[in-house]
């Protein structure tokens, strides 16, 4: 199997480069999509929690630990993955910040107790995932996230171009922006934050 570097691009990791084994199973969030995130994700990152979850690299969590997430838990369900996930935590000196446990995410959700403060989500799942016989389990496990999610946090999913986001969780409350052929898709969990406070530049206000 082939190598991959995958650069942090902001905040205190800047430039750093988390090393992954490349296989069929991974699918690494493209740097123009990870920009994307974080920049529409703005102040709403710095002094949350951030789930990395199907973290798979684990450059989505550390992105977040760099810009100052005051914290990154990344499940992953592959050893291999996590362990290089380990190693990249430790290169970094991270530790206090990130840590990876090593879990189905569908398993996870279900024993999944949050705190009362708002959290940010991230769904990254393998293609198969995304379509045929496993999507239907990946929308309960949405809906699991979004039920279970502490008002004014934010859920996004990346998807790809054909995913049915009209069988989301009440969707027009998903903002939806579109890259190439990769979808990010946004949720605020109700009271005063809303989808519409996205403002034109790209953060939330």
């Amino acid at each position: 199997m082939d190598k991959t570097e995958l650069r942090i691009v902001a905040g205190t990791l800047r430039g750093r480069k988390v090393l992954a084994t490349v296989h069929p199973g991974l699918r690494p969030t493209p740097q123009l999509v990870r920009q994307a995130l974080f920049s529409i994700l703005g102040d709403a990152v710095p002094d949350r929690v951030f789930y990395d979850l199907f973290a798979g690299t684990g450059v989505i969590g550390l992105e977040a630990v760099s810009r100052g997430a005051s914290g990154a838990r990344l499940i992953e369900r592959d050893a291999k993955q996590a362990g290089e996930i380990q190693k990249a935590i430790d290169q970094f000196r991270v530790r206090d910040k990130a840590q990876v446990l090593r879990a189905d995410v569908y398993r996870w959700a279900e024993r999944w107790a949050p705190t009362a403060e708002p959290v940010n989500l991230f769904l990254s799942p393998p293609f198969p995932d995304l379509s045929g016989p496993k999507l239907d389990e990946f929308l309960r496990l949405v809906i699991t996230l979004d039920a279970k999610m502490p008002p004014g946090s934010v859920l996004t999913v990346q998807a790809e171009l054909g995913f049915p986001t009209d069988r989301l969780p009440d969707p027009p409350a998903w903002d939806v922006r579109e890259y190439s052929r990769n979808l990010l898709l946004f949720r605020v969990k109700d009271t005063n934050t809303a989808l519409e406070s996205v403002q034109p530049g790209g953060e939330f206000a």
